[in-house]
């Protein structure tokens, strides 16, 4: 479920332009704002003429009551429904010092009505806003149209994208993440900088496993909150075959996992699996990596900490569940398409079929044994399209970096196990180079939907992170 966005509203308005086209236009702003499900701060008609903004007066108060509401504005709308005045509405982003993403958008002239009493000119004035804004070093995004009536399904548009674009920017500065466990010795893949993440707001809490495995033996298995979660996992997926002590283990495992990730607010986590969770423990924690994800609380795989930004990014963006797989197979000869795969730890929500079914897991089956992997989720990606993103940090340049892009996942015939698909994807064979050589790794998060110009913008526009969009 998407996250209500709050934006700041700025109406403008120039003293010999008609006034009452602010009035009106920003009724019909309001209007439309409420009835996409945005929340709004705006000035009151009472507190400035029409409730826009004109002078450097009206640009301070404007801003006093952007700085009260600071903590629950996501973005800022600047809307233009007469040429604007470029330097108050300038103001008012500077004075309040938000830091958010900024839409501008302009009313279009009806050419009916193009007398000195109706005449707009938000056309031209559209471009000394986004003039002054550029002077005044504020970032901000521009409508698709560059004129748009805002009760127009072009501009319904652009504004839920915008609204996506502000849940990703606002989510990934203040995002807490928990790696539970050590990386892996045989994945330097997942290595990432703690210390570039925190710098972009991004927080790492971690536990050891030793403390998870003390904290469940401490849990006896008539625990209400141990056969509570137990009852979860079953109602989740179908869990027949698997053995009752086993799902006990997981259950015990998810307790002390939801109680860890409550106690330090966590939003998404990163999990060692790969192979001491079944050689000290005796099983996979796939199913509940499933569970959270589903809940838009990602989870992945191997501490892959970068992974699970990527997975919280696109959750944001489209409010649905985000997914880790491996760019893991070629598809026969066609250079478009490839295998995505995972043991599993998938979402539910991803599958074909509504109830997954819990299995083994089969790699690792022969080195610690079957009965010691259960908790694996197996089933097919759904055919739909989707985005793809990874995030990495370039600790030897010091920076956030990240590549970008849409596919489809299809229907191609292919017997497997564990969580898969089939992709294809434009230009996928340049795609894979571009992995290659700039050192990326082989996990991806996806999302099946396409957000992957909500990312682009609010990485590079918002954010300042390094981005390849890849477009085929």
């Amino acid at each position: 479920m998407k996250k209500q966005v709050t934006l700041g509203l700025i109406v403008g308005n120039r003293a010999f332009f008609p006034s009452h086209l602010a009035l009106s236009g920003r009724e019909t702003i309001l209007r439309v704002l409420e009835e996409e499900g945005i929340r709004v701060i705006a000035l009151g008609t009472e507190d400035t003429e029409h409730g826009s903004v004109v002078t450097l007066e009206d640009a301070h108060k404007c801003a006093e009551l952007f700085k009260q509401h600071r903590d629950e504005i996501d973005g800022v709308l600047v809307t233009l429904p007469n040429f604007g005045e470029e330097r108050a509405i300038a103001n008012v982003l500077r004075f309040a010092d938000l830091n958010v993403p900024v839409l501008i958008q302009a009313f279009p002239d009806d050419m009916t009505r193009m007398s000195i009493d109706f005449r707009r000119d938000s056309f031209c004035g559209k471009m000394s806003a986004c003039n002054n804004l550029r002077q005044y070093g504020i970032a901000y995004s521009l409508t698709t149209l560059h004129t748009v009536d805002p009760e127009s399904a072009s501009f319904r548009a652009d504004l839920q994208r915008f609204a996506a674009v502000c849940r990703v920017v606002r989510g990934m500065r203040r995002a807490r993440f928990g790696m539970i466990g050590a990386r892996p010795a045989a994945f330097n893949t997942v290595r990432f900088s703690e210390k570039l993440l925190e710098r972009a707001g991004i927080s790492v809490d971690t536990l050891d496993l030793s403390e998870v495995f003390g904290r469940i033996g401490r849990l006896d298995d008539g625990d209400p909150r141990v056969t509570a979660k137990a009852e979860a996992v079953k109602a989740y997926a179908n869990a027949a075959r698997v053995p009752p002590h086993a799902l006990t283990r997981i259950a015990k495992l998810g307790v002390v996992m939801d109680q860890w990730t409550a106690e330090n607010e966590l939003d998404a986590t990163a999990i060692q699996c790969w192979t001491s969770m079944q050689e000290f423990f005796g099983v996979v924690p796939c199913t509940l990596m499933s569970m959270l994800s589903d809940s838009l609380a990602p989870s992945a795989c191997e501490t892959d900490i970068a992974g699970t930004a990527a997975m919280y990014a696109l959750g944001l963006a489209s409010g649905k569940p985000s997914a880790i797989v491996d760019w893991n197979n070629n598809y026969g000869d066609d250079p478009n398409k490839g295998i995505i795969f995972h043991c599993s730890n998938l979402p539910r929500s991803v599958f074909t079929d509504d109830i997954p079914v819990m299995n083994y897991q089969e790699i690792i089956a022969g080195s610690v044994g079957a009965e010691n992997t259960w908790g694996t989720i197996y089933g097919r990606i759904k055919p739909e399209p989707f985005t793809y993103l990874r995030i990495s940090t370039d600790d030897l340049n010091g920076k956030i970096t990240s590549y970008v892009g849409e596919g489809r996942l299809t229907d191609d015939p292919i017997e497997t196990f564990g969580g898969y698909g089939v992709v294809e994807v434009p230009n996928f064979q340049g795609l894979l180079t571009y992995i290659c050589e700039n050192g990326f790794e082989h996990h991806v998060s996806i999302n099946q939907s396409l957000v992957a110009d909500v990312i682009y913008e609010a990485f590079t526009k918002y954010l300042g992170w390094g981005v390849y969009y890849h477009k085929g």
